[in-house]
């Protein structure tokens, strides 16, 4: 497909400057804390709610079911970047900074293609869905992920409609594919749970014959 044409006019290209204006008044050891944010830290975070939403889904009476949600998380995020690459192909719009001037760009080196963006993808699709097993940590994982989509058009490095588009990508991954996941990975997360227990009743057992066995 051709690639799309943007003018100055379009609603699209004027957020950008707005919010990427933002970026030339700002200091520069702000503009190096949202380079982070939006490059790293927002995912790292997202990720570190993953481990804790695992953590607490063990323990609850639905834990093979819970378990499987959490796994499914990340898979959400790879089956959507996977579905981006076509995508991104098919629509081939350049980097905002390759189409228009003036622009305070935080992150050099990136040009491949703009829509949709990697980042809003998979930091939509990680919350979303832990949002299906904890609502809680989910939310907070949705506040990180819009806060990193804003950063990346504050750096200069995508449009707002290219973080809009995977926002979208990743929620409608992870909610669309949920039920068949859900079916594939809660008899692997259920076969998992049994092997550990019998695993843990077998040391249980050992160390209650291990004094009786030295009493001989």
């Amino acid at each position: 497909m051709a690639e799309l044409a943007f003018d100055g006019a379009d609603p699209d290209v004027s957020l950008l400057y707005d919010i990427n204006g933002l970026a030339k008044a700002a200091p520069d050891w702000a503009d190096r804390t949202v380079e982070y944010v939006g490059e790293y830290g927002c995912m790292a975070v997202i990720v570190l709610l993953g481990v804790i939403c695992w953590w607490r889904a063990r323990s609850r009476p639905d834990a093979p079911a819970a378990v499987a949600g959490v796994v499914w998380a990340p898979l959400a995020a790879a089956v959507a970047l996977l579905i981006n690459v076509p995508i991104r192909g098919l629509v081939e719009r350049p980097r905002p900074f390759l189409s228009h001037d003036g622009l305070e760009v935080l992150v050099a080196g990136k040009t491949d293609f703009s829509f949709v963006s990697d980042h809003s993808t998979m930091g939509a699709a990680v919350a979303v869905g832990l949002f299906l097993v904890n609502r809680r940590l989910g939310l907070v994982a949705m506040v990180l992920a819009f806060f990193q989509g804003v950063a990346r058009v504050y750096m200069g490095v995508h449009y707002p409609t290219d973080v809009v588009g995977g926002f979208a990508l990743g929620t409608a991954t992870a909610l669309l594919l949920a039920p068949l996941a859900q079916m594939l990975l809660v008899p692997l997360t259920t076969a998992v749970s049994r092997s550990g227990s019998r695993v843990l009743r077998g040391v249980v057992v050992a160390e209650r014959r291990a004094p009786r066995a030295g009493a001989r």
